[in-house]
């Protein structure tokens, strides 16, 4: 169920990207006809202020890389221009099988979703997703992945995985660019212990999920503390952090 190394080569590049709401208020506010920024403007980003995006921008930075890279790839995703756009990448390997990249939801790494294949199994697999062991299954839609979390607690998601036009997807993303939420959002991959675990940052609360379970952090109030807390997970701008954490808190 592992992608082939063609794959992973593209895909670790992303190892340190959270996927975060942000940038996506921050640039929203810049006064720009378009608001999905293009991969160039989002490179510069990354680089002088430690940003990444949300699932859009990752898709789309992701399947720049692939295509520098030579690996064929393509966007998909569900409930395009609604407020429940997920948006994820389809990368097809030498031998023509499909994985499913989705850095939004930080998956750890990519897996297959060709159940014809012989590589494939319907048993629950861990080292896929943080904290949570992940089953994929057939679904009319295209694929359906279960989550079983530590707890007992299953839930369920459905992937369209047939490919998205292009210009659709560039509607969808400029669609969602524009919606912008009132609750901020960041979502990283974190060591822990021997597992890699997930952080989240939301509705000014944070946790920890991993094998063991859900960790709740200590609560602050401080807009500087939660700056402090965000870029030590993140290395994200801490001025900019300021900044727009200080315009969400207004506008609560």
């Amino acid at each position: 169920m592992l992608a082939t190394e063609s794959i992973l080569k593209t895909w670790e590049k992303f190892n340190a990207f959270p996927m975060e709401t942000l940038t996506k208020a921050w640039f929203f506010r810049k006064g720009t006809d378009k608001k999905q920024r293009d991969v160039s403007l989002m490179r510069e980003h990354r680089e002088q202020y430690g940003m990444s995006g949300n699932c859009f921008d990752l898709a789309l930075w992701l399947l720049d890389e692939f295509k520098k890279d030579g690996v064929e790839a393509y966007p998909a995703g569900s409930d395009l221009d609604s407020e429940d756009a997920h948006v994820a990448v389809v990368a097809i390997n030498e031998n023509g099988h499909r994985y499913l990249c989705d850095l939004g939801d930080q998956w750890i790494t990519p897996i297959l979703i060709d159940t014809y294949s012989e590589e494939y199994t319907n048993e629950k697999l861990r080292g896929f997703f943080p904290g949570a062991e992940v089953q994929v299954r057939d679904h009319e839609m295209g694929i359906e992945i279960v989550y079983h979390r530590p707890n007992g607690k299953v839930s369920k998601q459905i992937y369209h995985t047939n490919p998205i036009e292009m210009n659709d997807f560039l509607m969808a993303a400029e669609f969602c660019q524009n919606l912008i939420h009132p609750i901020p959002l960041v979502e990283c991959r974190v060591p822990y212990k021997s597992e890699t675990a997930h952080w989240e940052f939301y509705n000014w609360e944070s946790f920890l999920s991993t094998s063991e379970g859900l960790m709740m952090e200590a609560k602050i109030e401080k807009v500087e503390d939660w700056a402090d807390r965000i870029y030590q997970k993140t290395g994200y701008n801490k001025e900019i952090l300021m900044d727009v954490l200080l315009k969400y808190k207004r506008n609560q």
